[in-house]
């Protein structure tokens, strides 16, 4: 594949590589925080919240519940992605702990919520998403480390969750320096 004529969605640097060289590149490069993302209802929102975890290149996205999304949102960036699934959360939570995982909690409508631009983040972090109507489960609150929301000065009770994601990935990885490496 020609860099000139390559269509795809990236970077110059990757502009006519295989698929693989990609991901080979990226793995190089990997932050080490990882994104879970609870799949209540087949949200299209979790095809953007993928593609942010591409924009800011997470270790590893974690699906939970049901393994089919609509993967339009995405626009292939789940091709240089590490992807795992996992059935039931209490399973998800273990293996996090296990592996030495900080399981965040990023939602907005529950009483334990912290501000995120007060938190002390972690490198070691999964940041969990829930679907857009439902948020994340109770079971899954109950299991997390932590729960964060993020600050708003509008009217609105919530921002979209697929930009949620993006406003957090962006506060994690830049507090903890992956802009200045």
């Amino acid at each position: 594949m020609d860099a000139k004529t390559d269509t795809r969605n990236l970077m110059d640097e990757y502009k006519g590589l295989p698929n693989e060289e990609v991901l080979s590149r990226l793995d190089q490069k990997r932050t080490s925080l990882e994104i879970a993302i609870e799949n209540l209802s087949h949200d299209f929102n979790i095809g953007t919240i993928v593609r942010n975890a591409n924009a800011f290149n997470v270790a590893k996205v974690h699906i939970l519940g049901k393994r089919k999304y609509n993967r339009r949102g995405a626009m292939v960036t789940d091709k240089y992605l590490h992807m795992n699934h996992f059935e039931n959360i209490a399973d998800f939570v273990a293996d996090a702990h296990a592996r030495g995982k900080i399981v965040v909690a990023i939602d907005n409508n529950r009483p334990e919520s912290k501000p995120l631009q007060g938190a002390k983040l972690q490198p070691n972090s999964i940041l969990v998403f829930g679907s857009e109507s439902d948020g994340i489960s109770q079971e899954l609150l109950d299991l997390a480390d932590c729960c964060y929301y993020i600050e708003q000065l509008g009217s609105t009770r919530s921002i979209n969750v697929g930009c949620a994601s993006a406003v957090a990935l962006y506060e994690f990885t830049r507090r903890l320096g992956y802009f200045n490496a």
